[in-house]
C-alpha cells in the first residue's frame, strides 16, 4: 500500500480529486486538518486564550507542525499543491522538509508559478498541473499503467 501525505493549499477541491481519482488503487491518503479556522485556533482552542496574535498563531503553529511531521514521516510519497490565491509559505516548508527527510516528493501547481516555484519544482520528483496528472502518477507508479 502506498502512503500519500497530501499538502498545501486548502481553498479548493484538488484533494477530493485526487482521492476520488485514486479509487481502486492501493493507496491510502492523510492531510493537514483542511478547516481554516479549525487549524488557525486549534493551540488556543486547546492550551489556552493569546491576548497577543503572535503567541496565538505560533500555539496553533506549533500544534499544527505534529499532525503535520507524522503525516509526512508516515508518507511513501507527499504531494504539496501551490494553489493560485494566497502565497504558501506553510507549502514551500512542506515541501522542502519532505525533501529533506528523503520522500518521494510530486509538486503541484497552475503554469504561471514555474518560475516562482523553481527551486522547490528542481526538488520534485514530478511536477503536475491538474490533481487529474498527480492521480496518473501515482497510478503508474503502482500498477505501470499509462494513461488512455
Amino acid at each position: 500500500m502506498l502512503k500519500v501525505y497530501l499538502s498545501g493549499e486548502i481553498h479548493t477541491d484538488w484533494r477530493e480529486r485526487i482521492i476520488d481519482g485514486a479509487q481502486g488503487l492501493d493507496v491510502t491518503f492523510s492531510a493537514p486538518v483542511t478547516d481554516h479556522a479549525a487549524s488557525d485556533d486549534c493551540g488556543v482552542a486547546i492550551l489556552g486564550a493569546e491576548p497577543n496574535k503572535v503567541w496565538h498563531d505560533h500555539k496553533g503553529a506549533s500544534l499544527n507542525a505534529i499532525r503535520t511531521r507524522k503525516g509526512i514521516a508516515d508518507a511513501d510519497v507527499v504531494v504539496v499543491r501551490f494553489g493560485e490565491k494566497y502565497k504558501q509559505w506553510n507549502a514551500a516548508f512542506d515541501a522542502g522538509y519532505a525533501s529533506a527527510m528523503g520522500k518521494s516528493l510530486i509538486v503541484l501547481h497552475p503554469p504561471e508559478h514555474a518560475h516562482a516555484l523553481k527551486e522547490v519544482n528542481a526538488a520534485a520528483l514530478a511536477v503536475a498541473e491538474t490533481p487529474e496528472q498527480v492521480v496518473a502518477l501515482l497510478r503508474y507508479v503502482l500498477t505501470g499503467a499509462l494513461p488512455g
